[in-house]
């Protein structure tokens, strides 16, 4: 009869702890090092969407009123006008601030000890930006105004209830322009209170927008939740002819 201590030699088990097996363990990490390091992983993901592809911005003037309210937060595409593409009429952009567009108080952002981190690592917009819409594009002929007060682009009125607020004109500052190519005719929605293209004629730059300062397309507006919306340009730049 085989005793005990025979079948334990016989399968190889000498009663003593097996070196491949609880000696031989991986050591685990600790729980702070491990969420320190998914943190971490996190943020780099975050700095890589955010360098390539989307990014946050806020409102910071009522000069898109009423598709964005001041202090809003939207969401701008960065790879909208990659390989090639350029923004079309319509397109509500965010773009870098020409020169002397920004007043000593537009573009500065309500500040919160949160908002100062991600500031310092790149995730959060300082200032120095603007949030208008693409009325005309390189070639174009923008006018205000027709026989009945609408802006025409290359002959054809826009029809701009859609997106401007209730009884507002079209435009009080009467403009015939021709836009360089490789630039764009830049408007605010609330053309009462918006210092765009318009207010800028006199300025070196004529008021055009160098399509190199473009940061990316407006998308959606994600705060406050209750107005979270995707953002589709209007119906009537569709049918606007190119330039002669």
């Amino acid at each position: 009869m085989t005793n005990v201590d025979e079948a334990a030699t016989a399968s190889g088990d000498s009663g003593r702890p097996d070196k491949s097996g609880a000696t031989s363990a991986k050591k685990q990490m600790p729980l702070w090092q491990e969420t320190i390091l998914l943190l971490v992983l996190a943020l780099l993901l975050a700095i890589i969407i955010k360098s390539l592809f989307v990014q946050a911005f806020y409102i910071p003037s009522p000069s898109m009123e009423p598709q964005f309210v001041e202090n809003d937060r939207i969401l701008v595409q960065k790879v909208s006008y990659w390989g090639g593409g350029s923004p079309g009429r319509g397109d509500i952009i965010v773009f870098k601030d020409p020169g002397g567009w920004l007043d000593a108080n537009e573009g500065t952002a309500p500040r919160s000890p949160v908002t100062k981190v991600l500031e310092k690592i790149g995730l959060y917009p300082t200032g120095g930006h603007l949030v208008k819409r693409v009325i005309g594009v390189g070639g174009d002929r923008v006018v205000c105004c027709d026989a009945k007060g609408r802006v025409t682009v290359n002959g054809k009125a826009l029809d701009e209830k859609s997106y401007l607020p209730k009884g507002t004109a079209p435009s009080q500052i009467k403009f015939d322009r021709t836009v360089p190519q490789g630039h764009l005719w830049m408007m605010g929605d609330n053309r009462g209170f918006s210092y765009d293209s318009r207010g800028h004629m006199g300025s070196p730059g004529g008021g055009y927008v160098d399509e190199d300062l473009v940061v990316g397309k407006v998308f959606a507006l994600i705060w406050p939740w209750k107005r979270a919306e995707i953002i589709h340009r209007p119906a009537t730049f569709e049918d606007i002819p190119d330039a002669p």
